[in-house]
């Protein structure tokens, strides 16, 4: 990996937005029980445990999203 792809790399992490367990759940309308339900499953979007908080990036949100919709 070059200097400029590691620069470029960690910038795009830096500018990574991220959702709460709240937003994902508002956005699905779902309870928030059914995004522990499926975390315990393993089943929902990758959730980052962040100190002690749980987030979710918006593109990981994006790709499970998309690999849910039926053809």
């Amino acid at each position: 990996m070059t200097m400029t792809s590691e620069r470029s790399s960690t910038v795009e992490a830096a500018e990574e937005q991220w959702l709460t367990p709240k937003d994902s759940c508002t956005q699905l309308q779902i309870p928030a029980q059914k995004f522990y339900q499926w975390r315990d499953k393993h089943v929902g979007p990758r959730a980052y445990r962040i100190g002690r908080h749980l987030r979710i990036s918006r593109s990981d949100f994006n790709s499970w999203l998309s690999s849910r919709l039926k053809p």
